[in-house]
């Protein structure tokens, strides 16, 4: 049985406290915002905007402001007073009333604009704690959730070189409950307007005769309403949970069990269904959650997308504390071939991936549809260094990283791969979440790393802990042999000579 050291339990201890502190201070100073602050980022933003040619435009036309009025002072003396007089005088009157009244007008509308963009800004700036915490939940509930529907293939695929790791990846599901009610919490934090991250939840989106009705939004308000999205949100999230309370329970059962394969067969069988339901719900909630960011967006490859990331970032984890463990003698089973494996799916989703990514933005690109385009066109703008970046981590390092097969069984490789992967699939999801809640008000900084120390300390504590209370090895598996004696003949001998064989 392993043994939860207590250094690395203070240690994820300390991460989750370090994150509810700096959590904590984010959503206060984001909740002392107010309009004044929104008008000093207005104002920076213009200033950034007319650079430092402001100054001498100023002074260029202070400077033909003066000659005009010197030309125009010479001009009107040229001309003569007494005939000119009374007809300024009525001309003067008449221009000034209709000129007050047009003033008055401009001058109203032009209030109400700027109040309207200023109290947008507002909401921006106190979204960004709720966006960090948002974006940092939904990698770690996404990640957990592909390690469970990844451990439900394994079964009914009927795979023999996984058995030896099933119980780490049992294990890293265990965050799943912890995470749920999280995501549950934030969620009706959503709907009861305490902050903005859904724009279909404003007040009177629905409502014809309010100010702020979105007849684009009121279509699709078969779909988008409070009440079906909160049952939604709790059905996707029983779903997951009560399998994976299901197959934990059943799986340690598994080892005991002297009944002919019955317990292993009504695993497999339950393993099928979820599959099944899982697919519906994962591609559900990639529309509820992330698309319903942007409510006059779609895109037909989201649900796809949006899987790729989690899975890559899952398999990732995976092999993260499938190293870790076997480092501390905790799997005697694993060797370089498991490893080897691990690092296959890693670099061939990581191109799966890249397709999905390319796919969808060609596609858009390409058709050039306004209320399509859109999407890319913020992200380009605004986020253009991490929406190329992420590209970059997500192809380019795990091909360089992870194409030579010799690399793939090396654990040090396979780490610093991994940990690439990783972070360009936060800011995958990140670029996924901030420009429709935060728009050009973001930056990293401690909402946002305190919300991923808070969720890494999570992931590291219940796995680890729900590790430690059953045996390492499922013996009960029908394929552990196969498993336990799985290799690659070229890896496991590698650097020896063809004349020692």
């Amino acid at each position: 049985m392993y043994q939860f050291s207590g250094k690395l339990k203070t240690f994820s201890i300390a991460l989750i406290i370090f994150g509810v502190i700096g959590t904590a201070f984010s959503f206060y100073s984001g909740s002392q915002k107010t309009l004044e602050d929104a008008k000093h980022v207005i104002e920076a933003s213009h200033s950034d905007g007319h650079g430092n040619s402001h100054g001498d435009s100023t002074t260029h036309n202070e400077e033909e402001a003066g000659d005009s009025h010197a030309s125009k002072v010479g001009d009107h003396a040229t001309e003569s007073h007494v005939d000119k007089l009374t007809h300024n005088e009525e001309k003067s009157h008449d221009s000034h009333d209709s000129k007050t009244e047009e003033h008055s007008t401009t001058e109203v509308h032009a209030t109400s604009a700027d109040n309207e963009h200023e109290l947008h800004v507002l909401h921006q700036l106190q979204n960004r704690p709720w966006s960090a915490f948002y974006v940092a939940l939904f990698f770690s509930l996404g990640i957990t959730l592909l390690v469970l529907a990844f451990y439900a293939i394994q079964r009914v695929a009927q795979v023999g070189w996984s058995v030896v790791i099933l119980r780490v990846m049992e294990a890293i599901t265990a965050n799943l409950l912890p995470a749920s009610i999280i995501m549950i919490l934030v969620l009706i934090a959503s709907v009861m307007h305490l902050n903005h991250l859904f724009p279909w939840m404003a007040e009177g989106i629905f409502d014809r005769t309010s100010e702020n009705y979105d007849p684009i939004i009121d279509g699709k308000s078969w779909w988008m309403n409070p009440t079906g999205f909160m049952l939604r949100s709790i059905g996707y999230l029983l779903i997951w949970n009560a399998y994976r309370f299901f197959i934990r329970r059943s799986s340690i059962k598994e080892d005991t069990a002297n009944d002919g394969n019955k317990t292993y067969k009504k695993n497999y069988n339950v393993s099928v269904a979820f599959l099944f339901l899982f697919m519906i719900s994962e591609s559900m909630m990639s529309w509820d959650w992330i698309m319903g960011l942007d409510p006059h967006w779609f895109s037909t490859l989201f649900g796809w997308y949006v899987l790729a990331t989690l899975l890559v970032s899952a398999l990732t984890v995976i092999a993260f504390f499938t190293i870790y463990l076997r480092s501390k003698g905790a799997l005697p089973g694993i060797n370089d071939s498991h490893i080897h494996d691990l690092a296959k799916f890693m670099f061939g989703f990581s191109v799966f991936w890249t397709y999905l990514w390319f796919s969808q933005f060609m596609l858009i690109w390409y058709a050039d549809i306004p209320e399509e385009t859109t999407y890319f066109v913020a992200r380009f703008t605004e986020y253009k260094l991490p929406f190329l970046g992420m590209v970059v981590m997500n192809f380019v390092f795990p091909i360089l990283l992870l194409l030579n097969s010799d690399f793939k069984s090396k654990p040090w490789f396979v780490f610093i791969g991994g940990f690439v992967i990783l972070a360009g699939h936060y800011v995958d999801v990140f670029v996924m979440v901030m420009p429709s809640t935060v728009g050009a008000q973001w930056s990293f900084g401690i909402p946002e790393v305190s919300a991923l120390c808070f969720f890494i300390g999570l992931l590291i504590y219940t796995t680890l802990r729900a590790f430690s209370k059953a045996n390492p090895i499922p013996k009960g598996n029908p394929f552990l042999k196969e498993s336990e004696h799985f290799h690659y003949y070229n890896i496991e001998h590698s650097g020896e000579e063809s004349a020692d064989h």
